[in-house]
C-alpha cells in the first residue's frame, strides 16, 4: 500500500512544484491515514487545506481506496 501512496504523491508532486511548493511523504498510520508535510509555498499558502483535501487526498484515495484520509503534519 505504501508504494501505491508514494506513486500517487509522485504523480501530484510536479503540480505542487510548479507553484513553488512540494510534498513529503511521512507515513501511513495503523488506521490508514496518510501523513504528509506540505513544503515551500504550500506550507504557508491560505489554500493549502483545499489543495490537501481536494487535490492530494482525492488522488491518493482514487489510487488507494483503503486510505481513509490525508493529514498535513507541521
Amino acid at each position: 500500500m505504501q508504494d501505491k501512496v508514494i506513486a500517487a504523491i509522485d504523480e501530484i508532486r510536479p503540480r505542487l512544484q510548479a507553484d513553488g511548493g512540494d510534498i513529503e511523504f511521512l507515513g501511513i498510520t495503523a488506521d490508514n491515514v496518510v501523513q504528509v508535510k506540505l513544503q515551500g509555498a504550500c506550507a504557508g499558502c491560505p489554500g493549502a487545506a483545499m489543495t490537501l483535501k481536494m487535490g492530494v487526498e482525492r488522488i491518493i484515495k482514487e489510487r488507494v481506496p483503503e486510505i481513509k484520509s490525508v493529514e498535513n503534519i507541521r
